[in-house]
């Protein structure tokens, strides 16, 4: 009996509407809809945006480029503006897409997006294909404490963080309205802070949640904090992650509390702003068991900075941070354009 072959190592896309693979620093084009650019993506699936030539309305979908199959999303500038207020003058500038079950297999599945504005606002959208069946804003008067900077989906029910460590589940109604919102988990309590080997750096952090091996992780990346650069185009310029932690939500104690993590059971992280997933290490090729692959995707949208500039791979055994491409390589990614940069997982060797 043959062996299934092994997953290939993801793509990252690049600004200029191509994609990086990165063990063999080659570049990639796939066919996408003319016009099209992409600002998130889940598993082998790309998030698409562009512009309607009927009324200049923003056409949102979800595209496999490979099956070459399509789902309708809602417009989710429409979304962010409804629940924007209207003297408003920020924008959308991160995406977040999740599902329960994978689009392949479950092409009818329920999508949550978290969308991030400008103005540090988040707005949270649940749809059933093509139809926005509920959406809330953070911090609004309706959940003037509730803040959200990511979300994923954990044994089928939808999870939200902030940036403090707070921990919510999302309850949907069986019409997909969003019907409460609780807080299970309401602090990192006494390992929160600055890792202690950091001594002496000004740092900011940023969370993000992964489903790995039946587990819910946390995983809080510190940056340095550096003076600003003189071109305040790119005010992270000289902002570098320093540090990785990791923490797994223990849900049956009482009460629920985050609990540090040494190991990721022999699977690979990829942790991004518009995706996040973990796979096996020994099912896919090139990956390395318990470490934490990371990218540079927290710029503005009107930066073209190099996404390999602030990347590498982070081993959770012992603590380093090894490059994820060769500084010569990766160097030479400096790409112009309007698309966003994501990981994105080839179902198979291209």
């Amino acid at each position: 009996m043959s062996q299934p072959l092994p997953l290939p190592f993801p793509w990252l896309t690049l600004r200029d509407g191509t994609f990086l693979s990165i063990p063999a620093n080659e570049i990639h084009r796939i066919p996408i809809p003319d016009g099209a650019c992409v600002q998130g993506s889940i598993d082998n699936w790309l998030f698409l945006m562009h512009k309607s030539s009927m009324d200049n309305h923003n056409v949102c979908s979800l595209m496999n480029p490979f099956s070459k199959a399509t789902l309708e999303l809602p417009d989710l500038v429409a979304v962010w503006k409804r629940q924007t207020s209207y003297y408003s003058h920020c924008k959308p500038i991160f995406y977040k897409l999740v599902v329960p079950s994978p689009l392949d297999s479950s092409p009818d599945s329920p999508v949550a997006a978290l969308i991030m504005d400008d103005g540090n606002s988040h707005t949270l959208c649940i749809s059933q294909p093509p139809i926005a069946t509920s959406s809330l804003r953070a911090r609004s008067n309706k959940y003037p404490r509730l803040y959200l900077s990511d979300i994923v989906f954990f044994n089928r029910k939808l999870y939200g963080l902030d940036g403090s460590g707070k921990l919510y589940i999302i309850d949907l109604d069986n019409d997909l309205g969003i019907s409460s919102i609780e807080c299970i988990i309401d602090a990192l309590g006494d390992i929160s802070g600055i890792p202690q080997y950091l001594p002496g750096m000004v740092c900011m952090s940023r969370e993000y949640l992964v489903e790995c091996g039946g587990k819910l992780l946390m995983v809080v990346r510190w940056f340095n904090v550096m003076p600003l650069p003189i071109n305040d185009d790119d005010v992270f310029e000289n902002t570098r992650t320093v540090a990785l932690q990791v923490f797994e939500a223990d849900l049956c104690s009482s009460p629920n509390r985050w609990r540090s993590a040494t190991e990721l059971g022999g699977h690979a992280l990829f942790v991004g702003q518009r995706s996040s997933k973990s796979l096996p290490a020994r099912e896919c090729s090139g990956y390395h068991e318990d470490c934490i692959y990371f990218m540079f995707d927290y710029d503005w949208p009107t930066s073209s900075a190099n996404p390999l500039r602030d990347s590498g791979v982070y081993n959770i055994r012992n603590g380093t941070i090894a490059p994820l491409m060769s500084g010569t390589s990766a160097a030479s990614l400096h790409r112009v354009g309007q698309w966003r940069p994501t990981w994105f997982f080839p179902p198979e060797a291209v």
